[in-house]
């Protein structure tokens, strides 16, 4: 018989997930608003703090996109994003006609490299180019160097929107991730470190950016008894069933983080005679979720790709590190600043599995591929 697979990160219920989309159907509230959507948002609000303000939609994708429209972003337009990402970070930038400019990471953190930032702010602007916003990442859940970005953002003028899909649950200086910049992403799809299925929010600073949020997301319909349009608006308000799940799924958010940092203790434990590097907070301001546990393997002595195979062969999911933006093939075109630490990262890096519903059993059947490899 198949060993049972172990994933990378799925999804980990709390137990009234289903009283809440119980509550929805019981109540006729089958539609993209109703007491769920404005209860999550209310519960995401006072666990972020720092007069936060959320507007919950249909995935983190549609909730950059939305900040780059209100940031005015369009056709001629140049963003700086994190090379060292998932693609939904940059895809946005190409739905609004602009061209994205891609920047390194730093060693310390994997995240958007300062100096490399001010590289490409100092290239863009003096070459003439029309820099709207600066997209950075908190990457597997590490807080980026937040403090020393902003400083170079606002030297330029240029405002910051924080891609926090991966960081609910993670601080610098005590601050929640998403709370610093003009916006914060957050994504609730079903790898996340909490679910709603499919879903994601905008964290805005006011609440006139919150309602105009909703209304971009609601088909950007005016105040008229008629459909009249002045705006161009999307399809993105998250429903309300899937807002259920995301209620109960709050209930247990710092019992998840607490898992996922006690499993990346393990991990260290486990490993801390290998030949390996993990990423690791760089001091006590950074606080990471640790959504997902990531290492990097040291040149000359094995390769992450053996140990990808040695998973896949017991049924176990591990995941090579983001490849670049900048090396990927529909973004080889676009201008990047830094060096090869992005590059390097991918090339010898992997995800671990990093659930945090692992059982004992899960636990043992990783433990033995660790010991065999590494031995």
């Amino acid at each position: 018989m198949d060993k049972p697979k172990i994933y990378l990160s799925s999804p980990h219920m709390g137990g009234n997930e289903q009283m809440f989309v119980k509550e929805a159907f019981d109540t006729n509230w089958v539609a993209p608003l109703g007491p769920n959507v404005s209860n999550f948002e209310r519960d995401i609000e006072q666990f972020l703090g720092n007069e936060s303000h959320v507007a919950a939609l249909s995935s983190g994708t549609a909730a950059l996109h939305l900040a780059l429209v209100q940031l005015g972003v369009g056709q001629g337009d140049e963003v700086i994003c994190q090379s060292f990402t998932f693609s939904a970070s940059a895809n946005p930038i190409v739905y609004q006609g602009a061209t994205p400019v891609f920047v390194d990471s730093e060693p310390d953190t994997w995240n958007i490299c300062p100096n490399a930032l001010e590289e490409a702010l100092r290239n863009r602007i003096g070459a003439g180019a029309r820099v709207k916003a600066i997209i950075v990442v908190h990457l597997y859940g590490m807080p980026c160097k937040i403090n020393e970005i902003l400083e170079v953002a606002n030297r330029y003028g240029i405002p910051v929107v924080e891609d926090s899909a991966e960081a609910l649950g993670s601080t610098f200086g005590a601050q929640a991730c998403g709370t610093f910049g003009a916006f914060g992403v957050l994504s609730f799809n079903g790898n996340k470190i909490i679910t709603t299925s499919g879903g994601g929010a905008l964290v805005c600073k006011s609440v006139d950016a919150k309602n105009h949020t909703v209304f971009l997301a609601t088909q950007a319909r005016d105040a008229a008894p008629h459909y009249q349009h002045s705006h161009i608006g999307y399809n993105y308000r998250l429903s309300n069933i899937c807002a259920g799940i995301g209620r109960g799924q709050m209930e247990v958010l710092q019992d998840r983080v607490n898992a996922r940092r006690d499993l990346n203790a393990w991990y260290r434990e486990k490993l801390a005679d290998a030949p390996v590097q993990f990423l690791t907070e760089p001091d006590n301001r950074f606080y990471s979720n640790h959504w997902l546990t990531a290492l990097t393997i040291e040149p000359g002595t094995r390769d992450r790709e053996q140990l990808r195979l040695a998973f896949d062969a017991e049924n176990i999911e591990s995941r090579p590190l983001w490849k670049p933006m900048h090396m990927q093939p529909v973004f080889e075109k676009c201008r990047f600043f830094g060096g090869n630490v992005a590059a390097d990262l991918f090339e010898r890096g992997l995800c671990l599995p990093s659930g945090s519903n692992l059982t004992s059993e899960d636990k043992a059947r990783i433990a033995a591929i660790l010991d065999d490899f590494f031995c």
